[in-house]
């Protein structure tokens, strides 16, 4: 065996990265069965609630986070443990939790989301409409009377990105 030969070294934030654009329309995230007071229940809802998963499951393969979650609030609660901290500027690569949806008439949804900054144009995140992660607008637009879609509430980021 030669002694001399060196381990290579992950290249963390260009792998993290990739895995963020090459999941964009993957089925992979749709679906998670709980037996539920003896029912097989989808907690995923074909995709419909996927956000969480999607953004755990790029994380937890490079030991960014714990473990693999189904909620919002456990996630965000999992970043904090995991060494990830609020910033108060969008980086790329950055994760970002959206307040409550707004819906066009005017009534607000019952969940929060989390996705990915990419840039000023663009985040990527599980799209319930199209039930997999795609890329968006990172405020999903603006309405007809100038309000964004939807409230960017923090960015997050991991300080192994800064190594």
């Amino acid at each position: 065996m030669d002694t001399n030969t060196i381990k290579p070294e992950l290249a963390l934030f260009r792998s993290y990265r990739a895995m963020i654009e090459n999941s964009v329309g993957t089925n992979l995230f749709r679906n998670l069965f709980f037996h539920i007071n003896d029912e097989v229940i989808d907690v995923l809802d074909d995709g419909d609630l996927s956000c969480a998963m999607f953004v755990t499951n790029v994380l937890h393969p490079f030991g960014l986070i714990h473990e693999i979650h189904t909620t919002v609030n456990a996630t965000i609660d999992d970043l904090g443990a995991s060494g990830w901290h609020e910033i108060s500027e969008p980086r790329e690569g950055a994760i970002i939790l959206w307040g409550f949806k707004k819906k066009d008439d005017g009534t607000q949804g019952k969940h929060r989301h989390v996705g990915f900054y990419i840039d000023q144009e663009t985040a990527i995140s599980n799209s319930s409409s199209e039930r997999v992660p795609a890329r968006h607008h990172p405020t999903y637009g603006i309405f007809p009377n100038g309000e964004v879609r939807r409230d960017i509430q923090a960015y997050y980021w991991h300080p192994e990105f800064d190594i």
